[in-house]
């Protein structure tokens, strides 16, 4: 009985025996040889092992990108916003019935946000929810105030910063109205509330987060 063996030859036989490498010879040493440029680092042995038991992982250097900082475009400042006179109310422009429209805008927007205002809607709600909605349209009189001369003022409200209030009056007169040391109402749909200046001392956009307490009085 005969039994062949076949073995694949070595380089040295090859060149021994003078036969012409296979091409499954030649794809094997192709691949010894990348795997020796691709793996610099690694020695012989190491490599061997590599190849018996898994995938080898070639290395690779990559080129770090620097990351460009984006510029973020700047708003005005307050200041800057001041001296353009961007929130000045143009002469013209300061007239009540201009803005009577606003403030039924507004009243439909308190209704919203009341979900309602019925005859038995508790005034404590009403009074929590107008305390920290945007008044802008809302008419406001002024009640108490250490200035004689500011109580009595009523009109549409159309701006408002942390420390005063600027409002229309039926005569087109624009009133700057400090909020501290003042009490302010607000009516709607024969609903009023109290305003306290001195605690109400805050940007309308601030309000939405500020607990304010259910009961307080202010000292004139």
């Amino acid at each position: 009985m005969k039994c062949e063996i076949y073995h694949a030859l070595s380089h040295k036989e090859v060149k021994d025996s003078d036969v012409q490498p296979t091409g499954a010879q030649r794809a094997e040493a192709f691949v010894r040889a990348f795997l020796k440029r691709s793996t610099p680092r690694m020695n012989p042995k190491a490599r061997e092992d590599q190849l018996q038991r898994k995938a080898v992982v070639l290395e690779y250097f990559t080129r770090h990108k620097r990351k460009e900082k984006k510029k973020k475009a700047k708003g005005l400042s307050a200041r800057q916003r001041r001296e353009l006179r961007l929130f000045d109310i143009k002469p013209e422009q300061q007239r009540y019935s201009l803005f009577l429209p606003l403030h039924e805008l507004w009243k439909q927007y308190i209704r919203d946000l009341c979900n309602g205002l019925k005859p038995d809607t508790q005034p404590q709600m009403i009074q929590a929810k107008l305390l920290k909605a945007d008044l802008h349209g809302a008419i406001i009189s002024v009640t108490k105030s250490k200035c004689p001369s500011y109580v009595g003022i009523t009109g549409i409200l159309l701006q408002e910063t942390k420390h005063i209030f600027k409002i229309i009056t039926k005569e087109d007169r624009l009133k700057v109205i400090p909020k501290l040391n003042s009490v302010f109402t607000v009516e709607i749909d024969g609903f009023i509330s109290y305003i306290y200046g001195s605690k109400f001392q805050l940007r309308s956009s601030e309000r939405s987060a500020k607990k304010f307490k259910a009961k307080g009085t202010i000292d004139l």
